[in-house]
């Protein structure tokens, strides 16, 4: 009989395959742990970015127009010259592409002129990740 070249120890063990396991568990938990909280500044970066497209637009609406649109014709003004209104110097649509977007997390922008928080100009807002207007998650043209 030929003696066998290999070891009689071939392949890995248990407690070898165990540790392996251990330690990619571990390194999936850091990675896990250190990327957390990046999806939601994605998001509040995204809603204060769309804010800032958004008050551009007004802003040149406003140059145009020599007023905002009011509550009523909210943001749509930006993108349709609102009926029962004379605007002769309307240029729109004034956003590309021509959409209103909702936020990231699916609602609705919070449009009003005259503003609450900006008396002599409109308040624009996303009521951020929770949902309620007014608390300190608000995302608006006034931060």
């Amino acid at each position: 009989m030929k003696p066998n070249k290999f070891s009689s120890r071939s392949g890995f063990t248990l407690l070898e395959i165990m540790l392996v396991v251990v330690i990619i568990g571990m390194l999936i938990t850091v990675a896990v742990v250190k990327l957390s909280g990046q999806s939601e500044k994605a998001r509040l970066v995204a809603t204060r970015n769309q804010i800032d497209s958004y008050k551009n637009a007004l802003g040149i609406y406003e140059l145009d127009n020599g007023v905002f649109p009011t509550t009523e014709q909210g943001l749509q003004a930006l993108i349709t010259q609102p009926s029962g209104v004379t605007l002769p110097n309307w240029k729109g649509p004034y956003l590309d592409p021509p959409v209103i977007r909702k936020d990231q997390w699916g609602r609705d922008y919070i449009y009003r002129y005259p503003g609450q928080k900006i008396p002599n100009g409109y308040d624009l807002f996303s009521v951020g990740p929770n949902g309620i207007e007014g608390d300190d998650d608000d995302i608006g043209n006034w931060q």
